[in-house]
């Protein structure tokens, strides 16, 4: 009798013999992370340092809040093309009111907005007409990158002095250096990961990816989640085209191009499964991590075209969803 208690007890608890199937990709991003930094670390001089893993932070703080947003529709099952577009038009809309000499506190708010504004077009075209994530997404980017040559042809400088001091913003402690865009972005992380963990929104997102019907069933509220899915999508790029116009100090129509690519890729190699339910707003994080330490690697090694670039993150991407393939079979 006085052994069964501390099984009673186990059995209670519940503790977990080993890792649940979910983690699996993000401890592998995790794994291929550490590597890189292992590999880079051993092989070139001053790799390690506190100036170049802070420049990885800086140099992708934009594509952080942008992988943030994309997450929200990946888990879903739905997909954004536009965030490249939407990110050019909100550096355009910012660059080119602040030359019109409105202050950053109206601007900011109107950059970011015309980002929300494409992403409710998005989710209602998607949920209220049926049409298809991709189609309507792709019409988003369309439709954002010309009004972005429609109001600027040419790039506009950023010349204002309130915005440049936001812009400029950088706090060193020790060697690590911290800038406004990547304290945006850490704050955009940490939103992202409180709603979809600890609401009742973010776990209806989870619901909808698992199986729409399934959460019609259940009585969640899923037009209304999947239309502002889309909407945090669109914000985020928003808000990811005014970090790159802080970062660049100007607006460009050409911004972004395929950028989108790279939100997905990132969010991919974060282990979030393309078909939804299942994905983490920090893996996202690392993935982003991932394709920034690529490009760091290659600019140290010198003698490799950029090109590796895009050539290391088609292999990862493949490795990825196969591990997703595999791992979404053993489930079922």
């Amino acid at each position: 009798m006085a052994t069964s208690a501390p099984v009673r007890a186990s059995r209670s608890l519940k503790i977990p013999t080993r890792l649940d199937r979910r983690y699996l990709p993000v401890v592998g991003t995790f794994v291929v992370l550490a590597l890189m930094l292992i590999v880079g670390g051993t092989r070139y001089e001053n790799f390690l340092t506190p100036a170049v893993v802070s420049n990885l932070f800086i140099n992708n703080a934009h594509l952080i809040v942008l992988a943030v947003g994309m997450t929200f529709v990946i888990l879903t099952g739905g997909i954004d093309l536009s965030v490249g577009s939407v990110l050019a038009l909100s550096t355009v809309v910012t660059a080119a009111l602040l030359q019109a000499g409105l202050p950053p506190a109206v601007v900011i708010p109107l950059a970011v907005g015309a980002g929300t504004v494409i992403g409710l077009a998005h989710g209602v075209m998607v949920q209220y007409f049926q049409v298809q994530p991709f189609v309507a997404t792709l019409a988003g980017m369309f439709l954002a990158r010309g009004l972005c040559f429609l109001i600027a042809p040419e790039s506009i400088a950023i010349d204002n002095p309130a915005f440049g001091e936001l812009a400029s913003w950088v706090q060193i402690f020790g060697g690590w250096r911290m800038s406004s865009g990547v304290l945006i972005a850490l704050v955009v992380v940490g939103l992202g990961f409180l709603v979809l963990h600890f609401t009742r929104f973010g776990r209806t997102v989870y619901a909808i990816g698992g199986g729409e019907q399934s959460a019609l069933l259940m009585g969640l509220p899923v037009a209304r989640t999947k239309v502002l899915a889309y909407v945090v999508s669109g914000t985020c790029a928003g808000l990811g085209g005014l970090l790159f116009a802080m970062y660049s100090r100007s607006g460009y129509s050409l911004t972004g191009v395929a950028m989108e690519l790279d939100a997905i890729a990132a969010v991919v190699i974060g282990g979030t499964l393309l078909t939804g339910g299942t994905g983490f707003v920090l893996g996202s994080v690392l993935g982003v991590l991932v394709l920034g330490l690529i490009q760091t690697i290659i600019t140290f090694e010198g003698t490799l075209s950029s090109w590796w670039t895009k050539i290391v993150i088609g292999v990862l991407l493949l490795v990825f969803v196969a591990l997703q393939r595999i791992l979404t079979l053993r489930r079922t």
